[in-house]
């Protein structure tokens, strides 16, 4: 009888005890402060094991929040062309994963977010880390402006995304996504690229 070659099947129970450990430590730490070292020790688990299931800290960050879409996919295609439009294309990838199958796990973070201040800080970290942590770096501003400048683009997506799906605010909820990218591109550009004084 031959022997089936490749990756053997890992224990579900290990992979569900590193998720649990991943969770509470990247809410607790915050993506930046948490290490597969740590949540390794959480979970009970050699860092190796991790790494074996996971991959990397940002996989593991994407599977412990079920994350609706990988960023290191999407936010490329937001930062290709000419950087005075990033707002537009922003806007545009955030409705095509939103308007996507990929939007109902979506919308139950942000329902969940909304009552739950552990999920809430997945999902801040989430935003901030992973998306526009990515496109500040990409754009010539100053560091010191970057947390609020990330924040004020935060503030437009969360309240496209709670106006859209969750409350469904007309004509918003049904409103063509290119009539909203012309309508809120503008702001995201102007809160990531335009002076804030004044």
């Amino acid at each position: 009888m031959a022997r089936r070659t490749g990756r053997r099947p890992g224990n579900p129970d290990t992979r569900e005890a590193i998720l649990a450990a991943a969770r509470s430590t990247f809410a607790e730490r915050g993506f930046d402060g948490a290490s597969i070292r740590a949540i390794a020790a959480a979970a009970g688990v050699d860092p190796a094991l991790v790494h074996h299931y996971f991959g990397s800290k940002d996989k593991l960050f994407l599977a412990a929040m079920n994350a609706p879409a990988d960023p290191a996919e999407v936010v490329p295609t937001v930062l290709a062309g000419d950087p005075g439009r990033i707002g537009e294309r922003l806007i545009r990838a955030f409705l095509s994963v939103w308007d996507s199958p990929a939007g109902t796990p979506a919308l139950a973070l942000l329902r969940s977010a909304v009552s739950n201040e552990w999920t809430a800080r997945l999902l801040r970290e989430f935003l901030t880390t992973q998306v526009l942590r990515r496109v500040l770096d990409h754009l010539d501003v100053d560091p010191t402006e970057s947390p609020l400048r990330g924040s004020l683009v935060a503030s437009q997506l969360f309240g496209l995304a709670m106006a859209r799906y969750v409350l469904q605010l007309e004509p918003v909820a049904t409103a063509a996504p290119e009539t909203l990218v012309g309508a809120v591109g503008p702001t995201v550009q102007r809160y990531l690229t335009a002076p804030l004084d004044g």
